[in-house]
C-alpha cells in the first residue's frame, strides 16, 4: 500500500503551511483583513466579503466565494485562480497566543500533486510577505 503525502479520502490534494510571527492574534487578523493584508494573500482590487456565500475577484482573476467568516479567528472561502479548471478549498486562521500569533493557511482539493507543491511553496511566499509588510509597519 503506498500512501500520496498531501492527498486525503475527504478532500483530495490539499496543504497546510504556517508561521509563528511576533503579533498579537488581533493585530494580525487587522492587517490580514485590512487592504493592504488583504492584497498580500488574496490578491489586488478586492475587499474580502464577510458574509458566507458572498462571491469575490481579485484584480488578477482569482474567484470564489465566502463559506464561513468567523471575526479574529478563521475565514474559510472558495479559490480559484482563472487558469484554472476547478475550485479549490482556502481556510485562512490566526490563532493568538498572547503576544505571539500563528498564521495558518489551509488548501483543499487541489488537482495533484504538482499543484499542491505549487501551492505550498506559494503559501510559504504569503507568509514570509505577510511577516515582511508587519516588519515594515
Amino acid at each position: 500500500m503506498s500512501e500520496e503525502v498531501g492527498r486525503t479520502a475527504q478532500s483530495g490534494w490539499e496543504v497546510g503551511v504556517s508561521r509563528t510571527l511576533p503579533y498579537s492574534g488581533a493585530r494580525l487578523w487587522e492587517f490580514l483583513l485590512g487592504r493592504e493584508g488583504v492584497e498580500v494573500w488574496l490578491g489586488a482590487g478586492v475587499e474580502l466579503p464577510r458574509e458566507r456565500g458572498e462571491a469575490y475577484e481579485t484584480a488578477n482573476g482569482i474567484t470564489g466565494e465566502i463559506r464561513s467568516f468567523h471575526e479574529g479567528t478563521r475565514v474559510r472561502l472558495t479559490w480559484r485562480p482563472k487558469d484554472w479548471d476547478h475550485d479549490s478549498t482556502l481556510q485562512l486562521t490566526v490563532v493568538g497566543q498572547g503576544r505571539r500569533s500563528t498564521l495558518k493557511f489551509h488548501q483543499e482539493w487541489l488537482a495533484d500533486a504538482a499543484e499542491r507543491a505549487e501551492q505550498r511553496a506559494y503559501w510559504k511566499d504569503v507568509t514570509e510577505r505577510v511577516a515582511a509588510a508587519l516588519a515594515e509597519r
